[in-house]
């Protein structure tokens, strides 16, 4: 058996459908251009984690070159499925059938995720007691979800993009009596606010994480 699976949640960004609450101020290329720093300091966090196995969950199918160059060294899986759930289900569970005992999802729109959270989540599954993992988002979903089993009725019971994704979450994890540990919340970038918020933390803390966001901020001077 294999131990464990890490993959980042990862669509090709394209003007006019990446970071489209950010249009107006930024125009669509300028949206897609910082979602794809997004992903690229996501994979670059990844990328550095040891004796875990790299993945990239990519939509859509067709942009499987995109993602070989983007991303190498990563292992890839197309994300399948009409909705988020089924898709999350399909790439979760792909994992476990390719052998790993355990299997972590994050978002790609977390570029300033700290190393401690995804370490917390490792550590958290290896304990025999603990089924789920999830990472609380702020705005009421998640983003992260590690699994030792398919999740089935936890990503396909729950309407996903709306405030009550983890609360919903939880309720479907009470119902099939699995034991959930929550990690810290932090936050998806996906408003104008949110982008304020990760300018003030960029700012704030100079560490050499998120370098693709932070060159991208300063080149449209949104931070010093």
């Amino acid at each position: 058996m294999k131990d464990l699976a890490v993959m980042v949640m990862a669509k090709r960004p394209q003007p006019g459908r990446s970071k489209t609450r950010l249009t107006p101020p930024y125009s669509a290329k300028m949206a897609a251009g910082l979602s794809e720093a997004f992903l690229r300091d996501v994979l670059t966090l990844v990328g550095a984690i040891t004796a875990v196995t790299p993945f990239v969950a990519y939509a859509p199918p067709s942009e499987v070159a995109y993602f070989q160059h983007l991303a190498q060294g990563f292992a890839l899986i197309p994300q399948l499925g009409e909705s988020l759930g089924e898709r999350l289900d399909h790439v979760l569970t792909s994992c476990l059938e390719r052998g790993f005992e355990r299997v972590v999802a994050l978002s790609s729109d977390t570029p300033n995720l700290p190393m401690e959270y995804l370490s917390q989540a490792f550590s958290n599954l290896r304990e025999p007691e603990i089924d789920v993992v999830l990472g609380p988002c702020d705005d009421g979903g998640y983003y992260l979800i590690g699994v030792k089993a398919r999740p089935s009725h936890l990503v396909l019971d729950v309407q996903m993009s709306t405030p009550f994704v983890l609360k919903d979450t939880l309720a479907v994890a009470d119902d099939e009596n699995l034991s959930v540990h929550l990690l810290p919340a932090w936050y998806d970038v996906d408003t104008m606010s949110d982008l304020q918020r990760l300018q003030e933390d960029l700012s704030a803390r100079h560490t050499m994480q998120t370098p693709y966001t932070r060159a991208f901020l300063e080149s449209v001077q949104l931070v010093s």
